[in-house]
């Protein structure tokens, strides 16, 4: 079938196109009315727009997740039988460790990062905890239940150091294999003043 010679839209210069047709079961190319080249690739564009637009949505729906699978269950509702916790430790940012500082982000699952602590907070559902921090082996740490995703050390001098991190339960005990341990180097780099200024 051919299309109409004249494209009343079109009007102006226009080009052929030549298409296979199949016939016979031989290959055969006729070539079909002319139209404008603008509008073929105008109708093109829209095509593979629309298909783009199309696969977009159905993955962006495939792979959707619900508040529960990223934050965790409900603080109104107690979990029965909770998963155990988890820590996740991502190794030291290189930007910080170039001026001393060590950042280092986490993230915790199974388990909410708040200031609540005692014995008696051990028998909160979900559960509750926080972090302890040890530096270079020091006798001592501290405890940090910001929840604010990185650990901020700063005012490291230059030379290789430790940091270990431990989710505890509210009354400071660690969970079950849940202490991450980094080692890093610190480079030479100017020494920072109290207020984290360069001095």
């Amino acid at each position: 079938m051919l299309l109409p010679t004249n494209c009343a839209a079109c009007g102006g210069p226009q080009s052929a196109i030549s298409l296979p047709i199949f016939a016979n079961r031989s290959t055969k190319t006729r070539k079909l009315s002319p139209i404008k080249e603008g509008h073929a690739m105008t109708l093109v564009k829209t095509l593979a727009v629309g298909a783009i637009a199309a696969g977009t949505v159905l993955a962006t729906n495939a792979l959707a997740q619900s508040a529960r699978e990223i934050r965790g269950a409900s603080p109104y509702v107690a979990v029965e039988n909770e998963p155990a916790p988890r820590l996740i430790v991502d190794p030291p940012l290189p930007e910080g460790l170039a001026i001393g500082v060590f950042w280092a982000q986490y993230r915790v699952e199974n388990v909410r990062i708040v200031q609540v602590f005692g014995a008696g907070a051990r028998q909160v559902s979900p559960r509750i905890g926080h972090l302890h921090i040890t530096v270079d082996d020091l006798p001592w740490w501290w405890a940090d239940a910001s929840d604010n995703n990185t650990v901020d050390i700063a005012g490291l001098p230059a030379g290789p150091h430790k940091v270990t991190i431990a989710l505890v339960d509210a009354d400071h005990k660690v969970f079950p294999g849940q202490t991450t341990t980094l080692t890093f180097i610190v480079p030479e780099h100017e020494k920072m003043g109290h207020a984290g200024h360069r001095k």
